[in-house]
C-alpha cells in the first residue's frame, strides 16, 4: 500500500491519524509529509531534520492514488520538489488546495497537468482554516472516525469553487510576498 510505502521511507512525521477508513479500499493520513530530505547524518544512514514539509498535510488515498492533497508550505517554491517527489502517486482527479505563508493573494494554477488552489496563510491550524474554507462545522463531522473526517474534507473540497484568478504556475511565484514573519516562541 502507498500510505505504508511513505511510512517504510521515513516520508511521515507528526502523526496525527493513519489509517483504513470505513470505505473499502481508501485511507487516510494527517500530519508532516516530507518535500525535501534532510541531509544524511551518519554512516547508518540516519537523516538529518526534513528541509521542507508538507505541514498539517490531509491526505486521502483510493486504490493506492493520492485522490487529495491538503496542507501548509512554507514557501511556494516548494510545490515543485513536492511534486517531483510524488507526481507518479497522484490520482488523475486528484484534488489539491495548499495554504502557503510566502503567497499574497489566492489563486487558481496547474502545475504538470495538476490543477490546485493556493492561498495565503499567516498562521493557525491548516485543518480548522480549511474546514471554515469550505464551510464545514463540526457536525458534518459528528460520529466519524479520526479518518473517515478526511474523506467529509475531501467531499467539502470537491464542492469548493471560489472566484479566484487562474494563472500560470509561473505567474504565480511572482505572488511571493517577502514580509518575515516573526518568531514566536520562547527567548
Amino acid at each position: 500500500m502507498l500510505l505504508k510505502s511513505y511510512e517504510d521511507q521515513s516520508l511521515l512525521c507528526n502523526l496525527s491519524v493513519k489509517g483504513a477508513t470505513t470505505e473499502a479500499g481508501v485511507e487516510a493520513f494527517r500530519g508532516d509529509l516530507v518535500v525535501i530530505e534532510g541531509e544524511i547524518a551518519d554512516d547508518a544512514g540516519r537523516r538529518l531534520p526534513p528541509k521542507a514539509v508538507l505541514k498539517q498535510a490531509g491526505l486521502l488515498f483510493k486504490n493506492d492514488k493520492l485522490s487529495m492533497v491538503s496542507g501548509g508550505l512554507d514557501q511556494l517554491a516548494h510545490i515543485q520538489p513536492l511534486f517531483e517527489r510524488y507526481k507518479g502517486d497522484l490520482a488523475a482527479d486528484v484534488q489539491v488546495i495548499f495554504y502557503v505563508g510566502n503567497l499574497s493573494k489566492p489563486v487558481y494554477t496547474e502545475l504538470d497537468g495538476v490543477k490546485m488552489i493556493l492561498q495565503p496563510h499567516e498562521e493557525g491550524a491548516i485543518w480548522n482554516t480549511m474546514m471554515d474554507d469550505l464551510r464545514l462545522d463540526k457536525e458534518d463531522f459528528k460520529g466519524q472516525s479520526a479518518e473517515d473526517k478526511v474523506i467529509t474534507m475531501a467531499q467539502g473540497l470537491a464542492d469548493y469553487k471560489p472566484k479566484y484568478e487562474t494563472v500560470a504556475f509561473a505567474d504565480a511565484l511572482s505572488f511571493v510576498s517577502t514580509v518575515q514573519r516573526e518568531h514566536r516562541g520562547p527567548v
